[in-house]
């Protein structure tokens, strides 16, 4: 497999005014054919009144993830069709779309990237028309994130931020702390689910590592 290394000037300034480093990301992408395009569309537009022509975001948040499926290789497969599984009985009622990220890191911090970082991914409700997702090879318990994820994470997201405007980084377990707010677009009020991933612990490391993105504090619980 072959690695695509992404080089930035250390010194340089991007235009959103952070500071960029060097960064390996290995190109493994998942299918995007025309049934996957329209079917994002689709998703856009009944989850999130959004209509457009292509499946593109502006990101403005970084939703951090584990895969529970223990291996990179089983998460490619899992995400690799374009339609959801049957057997996801949970967010069956949020469409056929299959659940995807744009980036995976793997247990040894190596990243790959399975979509453009502004095509729409599937891994968060209510929010996946702003946000680019990180899943990690990991599922808190006989797989616990590793210091190399955490750098990992942390290296990657300072590249997003050097390139998007990027005001959130969050937990999926944090994210019906969005609920009512302007971001929040999910137009039922009932399609929710219960997330621990990743943990809190591992969170507020990766927040701390990321001082000096000035990101805005997560709204409060209601």
């Amino acid at each position: 497999m072959k690695k695509l290394l992404l080089s930035v000037l250390a010194l340089g300034l991007s235009a959103c005014g952070q500071q960029q480093a060097q960064i390996d990301i290995v190109q493994k992408p998942i299918v995007f054919d025309q049934q996957r395009k329209d079917l994002t569309l689709q998703y856009m537009q009944e989850r999130y009144g959004i209509v457009q022509d292509e499946p593109t975001i502006t990101p403005t948040m970084v939703v951090v993830h584990w895969t529970v499926i223990p291996t990179l290789e089983k998460t490619f497969d899992a995400f690799n069709p374009a339609v959801l599984p049957s057997h996801r009985d949970g967010i069956k009622a949020g469409g056929a779309l299959n659940v995807s990220s744009q980036f995976v890191i793997d247990r040894d911090g190596t990243i790959y990237q399975f979509m453009p970082e502004t095509t729409m991914a599937r891994h968060v409700i209510g929010l996946n028309y702003t946000a680019i997702g990180i899943e990690n090879i990991a599922d808190g318990k006989t797989l616990p994130m590793t210091d190399a994820q955490l750098e990992a994470n942390a290296t990657l997201i300072e590249y997003l931020a050097g390139k998007y405007p990027i005001d959130y980084v969050i937990g999926h377990s944090e994210y019906q702390q969005f609920k009512g707010t302007e971001l929040w677009k999910e137009k039922d009020d009932n399609y929710l689910t219960h997330k621990t991933d990743p943990d809190l612990a591992f969170m507020h490391k990766l927040r701390d590592r990321l001082s000096g993105l000035n990101l805005k504090p997560l709204p409060e619980n209601k």
